[in-house]
C-alpha cells in the first residue's frame, strides 16, 4: 500500500477548527487507499510565546533547555490531532521525535538528523492508524531532546518520506503552491506547477521561504517527490521535483533577501591560503556565508567580499578583524544597508544573454548593482536596501514571469505520472549521517580564458555597459563576479572561451579608455573547479576544506563563486589538473 506524508506548519494547526480540516484530509487519504503519516508543527505563535518565556527568565537561556521547552509545542499539536481524527471515527496515534526513533546529533537547537527507525511508525500503519509525528525535534544519543532548527517541520516530514518510501510528502501550507515570486510584493507574481530540487534550492537560499532548504537537501538526495498545496483548499499546488516545469524560459523565479550585510576585506595579500585564513575564521562562528567573491588583484593584492545574515555581522566582522591583522590586509569595510536579488532558472545553463537582460533592466531604473555573483542557473546582485522591492519588481516584470512558459501544457500531461523515490536498498544503505554533505560532481572546465577590470566606476549601469557589449562582439560569457573597491570603485572579472580573449580584450580595453581606469588584466589559461552536491550551505566548511586542500600544494584561487549547490574557483590553467586531483582526494569521504 502506497505512504503519503501530509505536513501541515503552524497556521494550518493554529486552532481547534483548523485542525479538525487537517484531519479530514488526512482521512480523505487514508480512504483513497494510501497509508497516512502525518508531521504537524506548534500551533500558530506558540513556538514565539515559549521564546519568549524563556526570554523573562534569563537572557542566556541554555540550548539544551530550549530545546525541552520548544519541542512541547509541537507535543501539544501531535496530542490534538489525534484527538481530533479519533473523534472523526478513524483511528490515530501521535508519537514524539523519540519515539518514532528519530536520532540526531547533540547540537542543540540546530540538530542534524543521524538515522530514523521505522519500526514504530510501520507496525502502527499496518495496524490501520493515521500516525501522527512532531515535527522540528529527536533524540540524540544521551536521550537528550533536540530540535532541528528553522524549517525542522519539513525537515521531519521529507526525511520520513525518504526512510518509508513514500509516493509523495504533500507540505499543507497558508499558500498554494511556489510562486515566481513573493506575491505579497509583486500582485503578478504567478503560481508555477512544477519546479526542480536545484531550482527550489537556489530559491530557497534567497529568500523564498515557503520551504527551507535543508528539506529540499533531503527531497533531493532520496529522491522525494515534495508537493506544496494549500492546507485551505484543494488547489493543485506545485511539486518540487528534479525536473523544472519547462526549459522554453530561462527565468523561474525572482526572491529578495533585505535581511544582507556585506563585507569586503580590502589588500589581502593575493597568495595561496589567504582566503582560507578569512573563511575559517568565520566558518569556526557556525556562521553561513552566502554571496563570496574573491577578485584578481592587483599589485599582489586582491579583494574578498561575501554576504551574511545581518544579525551575524557583529561576529562576522569580530573574526574578519582578526584575519586581517593576521594577513596583513589593507582593511576591511562593510554595508548592513544591502538587498541581495536573485533570479533562478533551469534554462539558464542552456540561453545566452540572461546576465545582460538583468543587468539592463535595473540600469534603466538607475539601480546600481554592488556586487554579482553567478552560478549555472542563478545570478544573484546586491542593491541598496531601499531600492530593494522596486529591483525585485523590475526583474520579474523583464523575464517576463507572470506568463505561463509555452511547453507547460506537455508538463502538466507528464505530471500526472508521480516521479518515484529511490529504491528502498538504495536509502536505507544512505540513512547512516542523513544529513552529512554530499557530493555529486567535482569537475574541471580548463577552456577558459579570464579578464578582470579593476577600479571601474561604481554607478548604476556599469555591469550592462560591459556585458551587453561583450555579447555585442558574440562572446559567451560564463562566470561573473563583481566585488566592492575602494571609494566608489568596483572589480569585475569574467571569464570567456579561450578563443575569443582577443577580441574580449580589444572590448575591455576599449571601456576602460572611456572608464577612465587602469587598462585591464587578463589571463590567457584559466581552469575552473566545481564542486556541487547536496549540504554546500548548512555545511559552512566546504569552501574552507576547498582553499585549506588547495594551499597546501601552492595553488592560488583568483576567483571565487558560490551558489548554494556549487562553489566555482578559477586558477592557474597550467594547475587545472592538479588541482582537480587535490579536490577528489579532498571530498572523497563525501562523494557519491
Amino acid at each position: 500500500m502506497s505512504i503519503i506524508v501530509q505536513k501541515f506548519g503552524g497556521t494550518s494547526v493554529a486552532d481547534s477548527e483548523k485542525i479538525l480540516a487537517a484531519a479530514r484530509k488526512a482521512i480523505r487519504a487514508q480512504k483513497d487507499g494510501h497509508q497516512v503519516v502525518m508531521v504537524v508543527s506548534a500551533m500558530g505563535k506558540n513556538t514565539d510565546a515559549l521564546v519568549k518565556l524563556a526570554r523573562e527568565i534569563t537572557d542566556e537561556p541554555p540550548a539544551r533547555e530550549m530545546d525541552m521547552l520548544l519541542s512541547t509545542g509541537e507535543q501539544v499539536s501531535v496530542a490534538l490531532m489525534a484527538m481530533a481524527i479519533n473523534s472523526l471515527g478513524h483511528e490515530a496515534i501521535s508519537l514524539t521525535g523519540a519515539q518514532i526513533g528519530i536520532m540526531t546529533d547533540s547540537t542543540h537547537t540546530k540538530a542534524r538528523i543521524r538515522s530514523i527507525s521505522t519500526d514504530r511508525m510501520r507496525e502502527a500503519l499496518d495496524g490501520g492508524k493515521i500516525v501522527i509525528a512532531a515535527g522540528f525535534q529527536g533524540i540524540d544519543e544521551g536521550f537528550n531532546i533536540t530540535t532541528l532548527g528553522r524549517g525542522g517541520s519539513d525537515t521531519t516530514a521529507v526525511a520520513l518520506a525518504a526512510v518509508l518510501g513514500a509516493d509523495s510528502c504533500e507540505i499543507h501550507t497558508d499558500v498554494d503552491g511556489i510562486y515566481t515570486t513573493d506575491p505579497r510584493l509583486v500582485p503578478e507574481a504567478r503560481r508555477v506547477a512544477r519546479i526542480s530540487y536545484d531550482e527550489m534550492l537556489e530559491l530557497a537560499s534567497v529568500g523564498a521561504g515557503v520551504m527551507h532548504g535543508r528539506s529540499i537537501e533531503f527531497a533531493k538526495k532520496f529522491s522525494v517527490p515534495v508537493h506544496v498545496r494549500s492546507s485551505l483548499g484543494d488547489n493543485p499546488g506545485t511539486m518540487i521535483a528534479a525536473e523544472p516545469e519547462a526549459l522554453d524560459k530561462a527565468v523561474c523565479g525572482a526572491a529578495m533577501v533585505k535581511n544582507e550585510a556585506r563585507v569586503t576585506v580590502l589588500g589581502v595579500p593575493d597568495r595561496p591560503g589567504a582566503a582560507l585564513t578569512v573563511f575559517s575564521r568565520i566558518a569556526a562562528k557556525n556562521i553561513a556565508m552566502d554571496m563570496i567573491v574573491q577578485n584578481v588583484g592587483a599589485d599582489g593584492r586582491a579583494d574578498i567580499s561575501f554576504t551574511v545574515v545581518r544579525d551575524d555581522l557583529p561576529t562576522t566582522l569580530k573574526a574578519v578583524e582578526e584575519a586581517t591583522r593576521e594577513l596583513g590586509a589593507e582593511g576591511f569595510n562593510h554595508d548592513d544597508d544591502v538587498a541581495k536579488i536573485s533570479v533562478v532558472g533551469s534554462g539558464m545553463a542552456t540561453q545566452t544573454g540572461v546576465a545582460e537582460t538583468m543587468f539592463r533592466a535595473l540600469a534603466e531604473k538607475g539601480i546600481n548593482i554592488l556586487m554579482i555573483t553567478t552560478s549555472q542557473i542563478k545570478i544573484s546582485v546586491l542593491v541598496e536596501r531601499k531600492r530593494a522591492i522596486e529591483a525585485l519588481r523590475t526583474v520579474h516584470e523583464v523575464f517576463q514571469l507572470e506568463s505561463e512558459p509555452s511547453s507547460l501544457a506537455g508538463r502538466r500531461e507528464r505530471q500526472t505520472t508521480t516521479p518515484q523515490p529511490a529504491a528502498a536498498a538504495n536509502v536505507v544503505a544512505r540513512m547512516q549521517g542523513m544529513e552529512d554533505l554530499m557530493i555529486d560532481d567535482i569537475s574541471l572546465d580548463a577552456s577558459d580564458a579570464r579578464i578582470t577590470l579593476a577600479g571601474v566606476p561604481d554607478r548604476p549601469g556599469l555591469a550592462a555597459q560591459i556585458f551587453e557589449e561583450i555579447a555585442a562582439g558574440g562572446i559567451v560569457v560564463d562566470m561573473i563576479v563583481q566585488s566592492v573597491g575602494w571609494e566608489g570603485k568596483a572589480n569585475v572579472s569574467f571569464t570567456v572561451p579561450r578563443k575569443d580573449l582577443a577580441k574580449s580584450m580589444e572590448i575591455a580595453t576599449e571601456l576602460t579608455q572611456r572608464f577612465g581606469c587602469p587598462a585591464p588584466g587578463c589571463s590567457s589559461e584559466v581552469a575552473k573547479l566545481s564542486v556541487s552536491g547536496i549540504g554546500m550551505r548548512s555545511h559552512t566548511g566546504v569552501a574552507s576544506r576547498m582553499f585549506h586542500s588547495l594551499a597546501q600544494v601552492g595553488i592560488n584561487v583568483d576567483i571565487i563563486s558560490t551558489s548554494e549547490v556549487r562553489v566555482n574557483v578559477v586558477v592557474d590553467g597550467r594547475q587545472g589538473e592538479k588541482a582537480l586531483a587535490v579536490l577528489r582526494d579532498e571530498f572523497a569521504d563525501v562523494t557519491v
